[in-house]
C-alpha cells in the first residue's frame, strides 16, 4: 500500500492521520497520507502529512483525482452529516475501483434524566421550535444551517461555532466564537448566563462536545436532537481509529502488498 487519502476534517480524521503518521503504524512502511479538508472553517486544525483544502468537483471529480494520485484506500472520515460528501466518495471509490470505509463516530444514546425529543431534520426542529414554549434556544447545529431558524423572530438564538456565521440566520442572535472540546462546568454556566430553556443540537457523537448534554440534563432542559442521516448503502463502517487501522492491514494482506 502506497497511498491513503483521508477525507478529513473530523477529530477522528485527525487521530487516524496522526496513526497513520511516519511509518504507517504498522501498516506500510512509508506510506504515503493525504487528509482533504473542505475549507469551511477559517483555521481548521491541521493533520499531519499532506493536506489538501477544497472540494474534488463531485464524485467524477474525486474519481480523477483517485487514479491520478494512485490511492489505494480512501477513507471517509467526514461529519456524520456530510451527506453529499459521503455519497460523491461511494460513488468515486465504486468507479475507480479504490476500497472505501466510513470511519463514523457512534451517535449519541440517552440515558436516564434526559429529556430528548428526535427530530427528522433541521427544518423539523424549527417547526418544534416554533411550537414550543421556549424562549431562549442554544443553537448548536452548526453555522451552515442556519437560514433553517431565520424567520423564528420571537426566539432568541445562541450560536457557537469555530467562525462567525454569516446570512441568513435568526434576527434575535447571540454568538460564541469558540472551538471544542468544551468542559461541563463551561457549559453549565453557559446554560445559566443565557438563561436557555431548550438546547437543539445534530446528533454527532463524540466527547468534545456532549458536555453540553449532561449541562442540559441536570438543569432538566429538554433537547431537540436531530437524527443522523444513514451511511450510503453499501459501504463498510467502522466506529473507531483502531477498527480503520485493522481495515487497512487487510486490505493491504489483500493487495499483496
Amino acid at each position: 500500500m502506497r497511498h491513503v487519502l483521508i477525507l478529513g476534517g473530523t477529530t477522528e480524521g485527525r487521530r487516524l492521520a496522526e496513526a497513520l503518521a511516519g511509518v504507517g503504524a504498522g501498516v506500510a512502511p512509508g506510506l504515503r497520507v493525504t487528509s482533504s479538508l473542505a475549507g469551511r472553517v477559517a483555521r481548521p486544525v491541521l493533520p499531519p502529512g499532506e493536506v489538501r483544502i477544497g472540494g474534488f468537483g463531485g464524485a467524477g471529480g474525486l474519481a480523477a483525482w483517485l487514479r491520478e494520485h494512485r490511492v489505494d484506500a480512501l477513507i471517509d472520515a467526514t461529519h456524520p452529516f456530510a451527506v453529499t460528501i459521503s455519497a460523491n466518495a461511494a460513488r468515486a471509490a465504486a468507479t475507480s475501483h479504490v476500497p472505501l470505509l466510513r470511519l463514523r463516530r457512534p451517535g449519541w444514546v440517552p440515558v436516564p434524566g434526559d429529556d430528548w425529543r428526535r427530530v427528522a431534520s433541521l427544518d423539523g426542529a424549527a417547526e418544534a421550535l416554533a411550537a414550543g414554549p421556549w424562549r431562549r434556544v442554544f443553537l448548536t447545529t452548526g453555522r451552515m444551517g442556519l437560514g433553517a431558524f431565520a424567520h423564528l423572530d420571537g426566539l432568541r438564538f445562541l450560536v457557537r461555532s469555530v467562525d462567525a456565521p454569516e446570512p441568513p440566520h435568526p434576527r434575535h442572535l447571540d454568538t460564541l466564537l469558540d472551538r471544542g472540546p468544551f468542559t461541563l462546568d463551561g457549559e453549565r454556566a453557559l446554560l445559566r448566563r443565557y438563561a436557555i430553556d431548550v438546547v437543539v443540537t445534530k446528533d454527532s457523537g463524540g466527547s468534545a462536545t456532549a458536555p453540553k448534554l449532561a449541562a442540559a440534563r441536570e438543569a432538566g432542559l429538554p433537547v431537540l436532537v436531530v437524527c443522523r442521516p444513514p451511511a450510503p448503502e453499501g459501504v463498510r463502517t467502522a466506529d473507531t481509529v483502531a477498527e480503520a487501522l485493522a481495515w487497512l492491514e487487510a486490505v493491504r494482506r489483500r493487495a499483496g502488498r
